[in-house]
């Protein structure tokens, strides 16, 4: 499907299983209107093409105490393979960082960060900062969360 546009049955599968990735595939074919057999196909299709990257669960964060969500925005002077590697494979040891990002502009990089609370994040900032060579760290604090982990939206034929 790299390269294949998907048609309405495909997003109406995606947009399903991103609302509830627990359905059967009894219920999924429910949902979108096909029978199970002709349903488990288009999955099976969807699957191998790599659009879906893995199954999993939203949590509320603040129902598991995680009630401090911080954006690090991250300058570097290095922009070798080798120091690139070596930060990338930091950051993504460290659990609490859940989204991370190559930008333009400004900065070089964006971290979104969850933590208990203050002093949970400075825990994790003195790890970021301990193993590779960082030119500036500037950490911004959501006051309040509207609208989190939301699903993509998927488009269709037009």
């Amino acid at each position: 499907m790299k390269g294949k546009k998907l048609d309405q049955i495909d997003v109406r599968i995606l947009q399903a299983l991103q609302n509830d990735s627990s359905l059967s595939q009894r219920q999924l074919a429910e949902r979108v209107g096909l029978s199970p057999n002709a349903c488990w196909r288009r999955l099976q299709a969807i699957q191998a093409s790599g659009i879906i990257r893995g199954y999993s669960v939203r949590l509320d964060r603040t129902a598991i105490d995680l009630g401090v969500v911080v954006f690090a925005m991250i300058k570097t002077r290095h922009h070798s393979k080798e120091w690139l590697q070596a930060f990338r494979k930091h950051v993504t040891s460290i659990p609490e960082v859940v989204d991370f990002f190559r930008i333009g502009r400004e900065y070089d990089y964006m971290l979104k960060i969850v933590a208990e609370d203050i002093n949970s994040y400075d825990k994790v900032y003195q790890r970021l900062i301990n193993k590779v060579e960082l030119e500036t760290v500037t950490s911004h604090f959501a006051m309040e969360t509207i609208e989190e982990q939301r699903p993509y939206p998927i488009r269709g034929p037009r």
